[in-house]
C-alpha cells in the first residue's frame, strides 16, 4: 500500500453522523432487484445472444429464452456434452453493467417432443467482454443444480449476486448427454459504474474468548495477494452488516462474514487505501460506507476519510475532497456514513480511510454519480423518450405524402397476392401428395434422383429379377412421403412416417403380394405388420400378422397384481404417453409361477425383488390405451430366457400399468461403462470371453423374436439389461431415459431415431425388417466390445451419419463402417462386418449369429 502524501487539500468539511436505523441497506436492495432482464419478455436483442455452437438454425443461441416455445424450442449444442468438457456455452450481453441476484433456466420442450435439458451449470461472467470469471456461492461451489424435466422453469439465487454485462450459462453433466437450455437473467442495472476495487487483504480478529473472527473479503472475485485487485466482493453485494459484526445474515457462515475488516496496528500510515474504478468518467456526488461501531470491542468508524480523483489514465489530480467526522461512543450501532464528494469528475478514486480505534470494518461502499440513484419499488428505467416537438412554420408536402401512401397501398396488395398465392400451391401440393399415394399403391414407377445416376425403383410384377438388377433396383414398399430427400444429400431431416408405415414401409391400406418381392429377400421383409406404440411413446415393435392369433379371443396370460404392493424407487424414464419406474415388490413369485426364476428372488418368498413398471398416463388417447393392451397381450406370450419377461399388469383401474423383470446391473451399456471407468466392479471387469458370452445372449434372445417375425427397431446396449453372472435380457424401455437422449436423432422437434444402430434402408428407405434388427446387433456387438467408451460414429455428426447411409445405398466403396475394437477378436469383428452388408439377403440370420459366436466361444 502506497501512503499518497498530504497535499495542499480542500477547506475540511465536518460531517454529522446521523444514526440510521438497522435496517438501512446499500442502494442496491438484493431482494427486490430481481426483475427480468429480457431474455424472456424480448427486450434482449437477438443479436446480444450468442453461443459456442447450435445443432441447427432452429436452435441457436436466439431460441435460448426462457418460457418461449421459438424454433424448435430452445438452444441446443452442436454435440452431446461431456463430462468435466466446458466448451459449451450460451452468452447474453446486456450492453450495461447489471446487478445480477437470480436465474432461470428450462430444457427444450417443444410442446411435448421436447427430451432434452442440463441438469448442472455453472456460470461464467465478465464486466468487460475480456476477463471472464467463475461464480461461486459463499462456500465456493461452483456447480448450480438444474432441471430434472423439459418444461418445469427452476430459479436459483445467486448468492453472492454478480455484477456484470456478460453472462455465459456452461451445462455441465456428468455422462455424455444431450442438452438444451432456456435461460433467464433476474436483478437491476448497476448504477454505481464499479467495476472494481483494490484494497488489503481483510484479517483475523481473536476475541477473549478465543473465537476468531475472519474479516476477509470471501467472495472478492479478484486477484488475491498482499491485496485484493481488479475484482468486486462483498463490499458490492448489497448485504449490510448487523450491529454485531460477530453475527451474520446468512446460515452456516463464519462469525464476521459480513464485513471486511483491517487492524491499525498492520497499516502502515494509520489508515487503509481503497481504489475504486469506474466504467467510464462520471460527476461524483457522494459516497456511501457502512461502517460496524462497536467500540466496546475497539472497533470504531473512520475519523476521516481522504479522496483523489483520476481521469483516464493520468496521474492522480494532487487536489483532495477530505472529510473528518464527528464520532459517536454512544449509538455503537452500526452504520451508513455519507462522505459528500462534491461533483468531482473522474474515472477511479483512492480513499483513505483513517483509524479512530484499533478496527475498522466495512461491509458496503456506494456511490452516487450523475445524479442516478436507485429506485428498489419500481423495475429499472427505460431510455428516455424524446419528446417531439411540433414547428408550425414547418408545411407538409401533400404530394410526398400521396406517393407514400400509394406505395404503401401497393406493397399490401402484393404481399395479400403472394399469401394467396402460397395457400393455393399449399392446397393443391395436398391434393397431388393424396393422388400420388393412391397411384403408388397402384404400382405405378417413381425414380430417385442420385448425382451420377438415376435409379428406377419399378413395381411391374413383369419385370425379371435380372432386369430389376439390372438397373439397381432395391423394391420400396413404402410411398415416397413429402418429406423425402435424396441420400445423395446431406440430409436434415428423415420421412414422416404415417402410423401404418412407420415400422416396416408397408403401404396402408394396400398390402404387398409376394410377387412384389425382390428376389432373395426372407418373407419376413414383407410380413402384415401390427404397430404397438410403446408406453413412453417412442420405441414401436413391429409385429407381423402370424402372431395375431395371439390376441384373437384370447386372455392375457398374466394376472391382475395389487398395486399397492408396489414400492416406487425411482423413475426410469418417461415419454409422450408414460412414465417408466424402477419399483420394489414382495411376493412376485405367487404371480410368475414356478417355472420361472425371478433376478434376485433367490428362493426367499419375502425377498424383495426390483420390477420395471411402465404406466400410462391417465389423460392418454384412446389409441394410446389400445396400444398399451395390445402391447400387454403381445408381452404377455413372449417367454424367453434372453427377454424381459411381462409378470402382472393393473388393467383394472387407472393408471394402467404392466410390470416386467428388472434386473439388479442395469443396463449392459452403463454396467459396461462403470467397468472401464474404475466403478465399484472394475476389480471383476468382464474378459472378452465374457463380452462373447453376453453377445451371444442377446443374439439367442433375437433369434427367438426373430422365430417370430417380432422386428425390435431399437436393439442396442441400452435396452439388454444385465443380471447376476452377465445374465443379459432384451428390453424395451432404453429411448425412454434421459440418460439416452443423445443417443435419438430428432426430426423437426418430432419423431426421433436410433439412426447411429440403423440400417441404410432403415434411414432412406423406412423399412424395418429384421435384417434391419441384424444391422443393428452387429452395432450392439461393437459396443459391447468397446466396454461402451464412446457413441458409434461418434467422430460424425448426426448429418454426417446419415450421408454415410447413402454412401451404403450407392455402394462405391465410400462408406465408413465403425472400427475392429481393441478387444475385438478378428473373427468376431468378420461377424460384425457381415451384419452390415449392403444387401440385406446378404446378412447372416439371428440364427447363424448364434451359432457362429457359440462355436467361436468352444474354439478358444
Amino acid at each position: 500500500m502506497s501512503a499518497t502524501p498530504r497535499p495542499a487539500l480542500l477547506p475540511l468539511l465536518p460531517l454529522l453522523l446521523l444514526h440510521v436505523p438497522r435496517a438501512a441497506r446499500a442502494q442496491v436492495n438484493p431482494a427486490v432487484c430481481r426483475y427480468p432482464l429480457g431474455m424472456s419478455g424480448g427486450h434482449i436483442p437477438d443479436e446480444d445472444i450468442s453461443a459456442s455452437s447450435h445443432w441447427s438454425d432452429s436452435t441457436a443461441a436466439k431460441y435460448g429464452r426462457l418460457d418461449s416455445e421459438e424454433g424448435d424450442g430452445a438452444w441446443c449444442p452442436k454435440t452431446p456434452v461431456e463430462p468435466n468438457d466446458l466448451k459449451e456455452f450460451l452468452q447474453i450481453d446486456l450492453q450495461a453493467l447489471h446487478f445480477i441476484t437470480l436465474v432461470g433456466t428450462q430444457g427444450r420442450h417443444a410442446k411435448g417432443h421436447g427430451n432434452e435439458f442440463a441438469p448442472m451449470y455453472k456460470i461464467n461472467y465478465s464486466r468487460d467482454g475480456t476477463r471472464w470469471i467463475s461464480w461461486r456461492n459463499r462456500h465456493g461451489k461452483q456447480v448450480l443444480d438444474g432441471n430434472t424435466n423439459t418444461y418445469d422453469i427452476v430459479l436459483k439465487d445467486l448468492e453472492p449476486p454478480l455484477i456484470a454485462r456478460f453472462v455465459r450459462f456452461i451445462p455441465v453433466t456428468d455422462h455424455s448427454m444431450n442438452v438444451c437450455l432456456r435461460v433467464e437473467l433476474y436483478g437491476c442495472a448497476w448504477l454505481d459504474g464499479l467495476v472494481s476495487y483494490n484494497a488489503p487483504v481483510g484479517q483475523q480478529l481473536i476475541l477473549p474468548g478465543g473465537t476468531i473472527i475472519y474479516l476477509n473479503d470471501s467472495v472478492y472475485d479478484g486477484a488475491f495477494g498482499y491485496s485484493m485487485t481488479e475484482g468486486l466482493g462483498q463490499l458490492t453485494d448489497g448485504v449490510s452488516g448487523l450491529d454485531d459484526f460477530t453475527q451474520t445474515h446468512e446460515y452456516h457462515v463464519w462469525p464476521g462474514y459480513d464485513y471486511v475488516g483491517w487492524r491499525n496496528e498492520s497499516t502502515a500510515g494509520g489508515y487503509v487505501e481503497i481504489t475504486f474504478e469506474f466504467d467510464r468518467i462520471r460527476n461524483f456526488t457522494a459516497m456511501k460506507v457502512h461502517c460496524n461501531n462497536m467500540f466496546a470491542k475497539g472497533v470504531k468508524i473512520f475519523k476521516e476519510v481522504q479522496c483523489y480523483f483520476r481521469a483516464d489514465a493520468s496521474e492522480w489530480e494532487p487536489s483532495a475532497v477530505s472529510s473528518v467526522l464527528v464520532l459517536d461512543d454512544v449509538n455503537p450501532s452500526a452504520r451508513f456514513v455519507t462522505v459528500p464528494l462534491l461533483h468531482r469528475m473522474a474515472s477511479a478514486i483512492k480513499c483513505q480511510y483513517y483509524f479512530a480505534d484499533t478496527w475498522m470494518m466495512f461491509s458496503e461502499i456506494t456511490f452516487q454519480s450523475d445524479a442516478a440513484m436507485y429506485n428498489n419499488s419500481v423495475p429499472p428505467a427505460k431510455a428516455p423518450v424524446v419528446p417531439t416537438t411540433y414547428d408550425p412554420t414547418l408545411k407538409v408536402d401533400d404530394s410526398n405524402t400521396r406517393i407514400l401512401i400509394g406505395c404503401l397501398v401497393a406493397i399490401i396488395f402484393i404481399l395479400v397476392a403472394i399469401i394467396v398465392i402460397i395457400l393455393w400451391r399449399q392446397f393443391w401440393q395436398k391434393m397431388l401428395e393424396k393422388a400420388s399415394r393412391r397411384m403408388l399403391d397402384d404400382e405405378m414407377t417413381v425414380s430417385l434422383s442420385l448425382p451420377s445416376e438415376s435409379s428406377m425403383f419399378n413395381h411391374n410384377r413383369s419385370s425379371s429379377p435380372s432386369e430389376q438388377e439390372s438397373s439397381s433396383t432395391y423394391d420400396r414398399i413404402f410411398p415416397l412421403g413429402p418429406d423425402y430427400q435424396e441420400p445423395s444429400r446431406l440430409i436434415r431431416k428423415l420421412p414422416e412416417f404415417t402410423a401404418g408405415e412407420e415400422d416396416t414401409g408397408c403401404s396402408s391400406p394396400t398390402k404387398p403380394s409376394q410377387a412384389s418381392v425382390p428376389e432373395g429377400v426372407p418373407h419376413y421383409a414383407e410380413a402384415d405388420i401390427v404397430n404397438l406404440q410403446g408406453v413412453t411413446g417412442g420405441n414401436t415393435y413391429s409385429v407381423p400378422a402370424l402372431t395375431m392369433d395371439l390376441l384373437a379371443g384370447k386372455d392375457v396370460a398374466v394376472e391382475e397384481f395389487p398395486r399397492k404392493l408396489l414400492t416406487f424407487k425411482e423413475k426410469l424414464g418417461e415419454g409422450q404417453f408414460g412414465e417408466v419406474h424402477l419399483c420394489e415388490v414382495e411376493g412376485m413369485e405367487k404371480f410368475t409361477g414356478k417355472d420361472f426364476a425371478l433376478e434376485g428372488l433367490d428362493g426367499s418368498s419375502d425377498h424383495p425383488v426390483l420390477v420395471a413398471v411402465k404406466m400410462l398416463r391417465a389423460d392418454a388417447n384412446k389409441n394410446a390405451r389400445n396400444d398399451f393392451l395390445k402391447e400387454i397381450k403381445i408381452m404377455s406370450r413372449l417367454k424367453d430366457p434372453n427377454i424381459i419377461r411381462l409378470l402382472a399388469v393393473c388393467i383394472t383401474d387407472d393408471p394402467l400399468c404392466m410390470i416386467t423383470e428388472y434386473m439388479e446391473n442395469g443396463d449392459l451399456n452403463q454396467f459396461l461403462s462403470r467397468q472401464q471407468a474404475g466403478g465399484p466392479t472394475a476389480a471383476h471387469a468382464p474378459t472378452v470371453s465374457d463380452l462373447r458370452f453376453m453377445a451371444t445372449q442377446i443374439a439367442s434372445g433375437m433369434k427367438y423374436l426373430s422365430s417370430l417375425n417380432f422386428v425390435h427397431r431399437d436393439l442396442a446396449t441400452r435396452n439388454c439389461l444385465v443380471g447376476k453372472h452377465y445374465t443379459i435380457k432384451i428390453a424395451d424401455f432404453g429411448m425412454s431415459r434421459n440418460l439416452y437422449s443423445g443417443d435419438y436423432y430428432r426430426i423437426q422437434g418430432r419423431a426421433v431415431l436410433p439412426i447411429r444402430w440403423m440400417s441404410w434402408e432403415s434411414i432412406l428407405l423406412g423399412k424395418f425388417t429384421t435384417a434391419s434388427d441384424v444391422w443393428a446387433f452387429g452395432v450392439t456387438l461393437w459396443e459391447t466390445f468397446t466396454l461402451c467408451r464412446e457413441q458409434p460414429y461418434s467422430h460424425m455428426s448426426d448429418e454426417q451419419v446419415i450421408e454415410n447411409t447413402g454412401e451404403f445405398f450407392r455402394d462405391q466403396g465410400r462408406q465408413t463402417y465403425l472400427p475392429q475394437p481393441m478387444l475385438c477378436p478378428d473373427s468376431v469383428y468378420k461377424l460384425m462386418l457381415s451384419c452390415w452388408r449392403r444387401d440385406t439377403k446378404d446378412r447372416p440370420s439371428f440364427l447363424d449369429i448364434h451359432r457362429l459366436l457359440q462355436d467361436s466361444a468352444s474354439e478358444e
